[in-house]
């Protein structure tokens, strides 16, 4: 098959091209550089803002995977990225008679108090009212998590990470997950993807920080309001029905002081 994978150049986009690639499929990537790292992929340019450059990038794809992803937690600022993506990704698809459309979401997102998981739903409610036939993948939170979140919070010798609860999942099973996807055709809801392991979260970035060789301190903070309760509850790590991936946290963060 012919697939576009939109937002190829992130982690989750990168893992399913190197998954498509690896089972023979023609991959495109869309990204606003058109540049790609994945040997035996294509790079394509195009502005998801305006749509610039999408109708050549979908014209005879069989497929399109959209990992993109923004990174406000303002629930109008990330609905109008997500949902306006989407429906110029959808119209080009239709015009271009793309017969499938696979976007990636995340497990427990149905009536979030979290802004940044409403515009998600909000995405998903538009692939599903979209013209084009779909799979939906939810996944849990990836191993990187963690690592993302003490970057972002770090304050000198401390990092503040919110009291939380999960099942992380390595991304590059997200990517195999999506490559499943792809060719199992438009499916609806996939069975969501969840990590073997309930961890928190706090604790990840400590055993993170530690491989990468980082002296900090990480200080729990429990978040109030429902939000906080949400978090602290496992709910986002999913109920234990769907696919459960392989890799646990403790067999990723060995490796991470080669990746840093």
């Amino acid at each position: 098959m012919d697939v576009l994978v939109v937002g190829g150049t992130g982690a989750a986009g990168r893992a399913t091209v190197v998954a498509l690639v690896g089972r023979g499929h023609t991959v495109r990537v869309l990204s606003r550089s058109g540049t790609t790292d994945v040997p035996g992929a294509i790079g394509y340019r195009a502005d998801l803002s305006t749509g610039a450059g999408l109708p050549e990038a979908v014209a005879g794809v069989d497929a399109v995977v959209d990992t993109f992803n923004v990174t406000s937690q303002s629930y109008e600022v990330a609905r109008k990225a997500f949902v306006g993506t989407t429906e110029r990704l959808l119209a080009a698809e239709a015009e271009a008679g793309v017969a499938h459309h696979v976007l990636l979401s995340i497990v427990a997102i149905d009536g979030s108090a979290f802004a940044y998981y409403r515009a998600k739903e909000a995405q998903e409610q538009a692939v599903i009212a979209g013209p084009v036939p779909w799979t939906i993948v939810r996944a849990t939170q990836f191993h990187e998590f963690a690592g993302q979140l003490a970057t972002q919070t770090k304050f000198g010798p401390f990092v503040a990470i919110p009291t939380f609860v999960t099942r992380p999942v390595a991304v590059a099973e997200v990517g195999e997950a999506l490559a499943d996807a792809v060719e199992a055709g438009p499916s609806g809801r996939a069975p969501d993807l969840f990590g073997p392991k309930v961890e928190s979260v706090p604790d990840m970035a400590r055993r993170t920080l530690k491989a990468r060789g980082v002296r900090a301190f990480v200080v729990p903070v429990p978040l109030p309001g429902k939000a906080g309760a949400m978090m602290r509850s496992g709910v986002l790590g999913g109920n234990g029905v769907g696919q459960q991936s392989s890799e646990t946290f403790d067999e990723w963060v060995r490796g991470e002081p080669r990746r840093a």
